[in-house]
């Protein structure tokens, strides 16, 4: 069966402007106001999830969507790291920086490893094929890093890819296909909006 996988990143928030990692902060009050002016351009989908993130759970509701909290979704485990500045850690422990960002298995902040990560969500994405899945099209606001995850296990990619993918606040990606064969739509405006509109 050949299952649609939207991912839509969530909306903007301090510890985005900010440059820190992933904490559990809510949007700020932009962030929820251009969530609120998307919600009529997203497409109608089967199936609704969200993050566990105040952030990915906040934009949901923003958008409208009735989304289900899918633990299986949350973002990078940072955990001694998590809500600190890039540039303050970088600072404080220059080789622990550079070791995550240079080999893939590393964890120096003590969570999860690159390639943990990629596992984790590639293994939910191609759960959603498996005999329990809901099929047909799913759409889940989840936080960069896991749409990132989801596009390197989807294509195949090799991890270090995953640092040259730029993925926007609320924009959305599409996947589809079955496990262990993935395409990625790229610059496909969502459902809804007159011809020219975007998010």
């Amino acid at each position: 069966m050949t299952v649609r996988v939207m991912l839509v990143s969530p909306a903007m928030n301090a510890a985005l402007r900010e440059a820190r990692f992933e904490g559990d902060a809510p949007l700020d009050r932009s962030g929820r106001e251009r969530a609120r002016a998307a919600a009529g351009l997203v497409p109608e989908t089967g199936l609704a999830l969200s993050g566990p993130s105040e952030r990915c759970r906040g934009t949901a509701a923003a958008l409208g969507l009735p989304a289900r909290t899918e633990s299986a979704l949350s973002g990078w485990d940072m955990a001694r790291w998590a809500g600190r500045g890039l540039d303050e850690v970088a600072a404080a422990e220059p080789a622990a920086v550079a070791a995550w960002l240079g080999d893939p298995s590393a964890a120096p902040h003590g969570g999860e490893s690159l390639h943990a990560l990629i596992g984790r969500i590639g293994g939910w994405l191609d759960a959603l094929d498996g005999p329990a899945a809901p099929g047909g099209t799913v759409l889940a606001v989840a936080e960069a890093a896991v749409v990132r995850a989801a596009v390197v296990h989807g294509l195949g990619l090799p991890a270090q890819a995953f640092w040259r993918l730029d993925v926007a606040p609320l924009t959305l990606t599409e996947l589809s296909g079955r496990s262990g064969r993935w395409n990625v739509a790229l610059g496909r405006p969502p459902a809804g909006p007159p011809a020219g509109d975007t998010w």
